[in-house]
């Protein structure tokens, strides 16, 4: 055999080492989309600094989800006073401005007064097993991670306005959240297709979205709610 062929098996073996060691590298989610985006804003300032600059696609929703905001204070601290109203480039501030922006305390106390869940009548999202549990301590999402079946539909879990459907926040693929009122946000993750838009009405058990999942997980979806911005366990809102 000469010199060419053992070549050739150097040159295999060398790009098998490469592919293995990119595999070894990936995170647990994987669409490309997701990569995309998380590569194209790895740079941009976050909450670290206390500050964040609008990409393209942004939206106020999706920045204070990111950064476990209420949208109503990131309004409020950045003087918007519509949330479609942000353009790629603005940098708009995490934290509450010098001498205080945030709700007086009486209003603040008198919102989460309430009870839980409000008004709003959950259903779940996804019938199927639980695979994950909701983490308080964990690191990044705080959600559940239902298996469903193939090709299931995942459903609003109640009614409301999309506020956010595409696939640039970091580590949850093809996204769907949803606003229910003033409190309460939902999220539906690791999507296979996304059925809504953005600035559509669904109400609640209307499909929004086909199961996806990712190599570990198939066939399911990660569900988050949100109250006034914190995450919270689902399990203690839904029936």
């Amino acid at each position: 055999m000469g010199h060419g062929y053992f070549a050739h098996c150097r040159s295999r073996l060398f790009f098998a080492v490469i592919i293995l060691l990119g595999v070894a590298g990936c995170a647990e989610f994987d669409y490309s989309a997701d990569r995309a985006a998380r590569e194209s804003r790895s740079s941009a300032p976050s909450a670290k600094t206390g500050e964040y600059v609008v990409q393209k696609g942004d939206t106020l929703y999706a920045i204070a989800w990111s950064n476990n905001l209420d949208f109503k204070e990131l309004a409020r601290w950045n003087n918007i006073t519509s949330p479609d109203r942000i353009r790629v480039g603005d940098r708009l501030r995490l934290t509450a401005p010098p001498g205080g922006a945030g709700e007086p305390a009486s209003a603040s106390a008198s919102v989460r007064a309430t009870p839980l869940g409000g008004q709003i009548g959950w259903q779940w999202p996804l019938q199927g097993q639980i695979l994950q549990a909701y983490n308080a301590n964990a690191v990044g999402k705080r959600g559940i991670l239902i298996r469903g079946d193939q090709n299931a539909q995942v459903r609003a879990a109640a009614g409301g306005n999309v506020v956010y459907s595409g696939d640039g926040l970091r580590g949850y693929g093809n996204l769907i959240i949803i606003k229910h009122d003033d409190r309460f946000l939902t999220a539906y993750g690791y999507n296979e297709q996304l059925l809504v838009a953005e600035g559509d009405q669904v109400e609640a058990g209307q499909p929004v979205a086909l199961i996806g999942g990712n190599a570990r997980h198939p066939n399911s979806v990660h569900f988050e709610i949100r109250n006034l911005g914190k995450p919270v366990n689902p399990t203690d809102y839904l029936p």
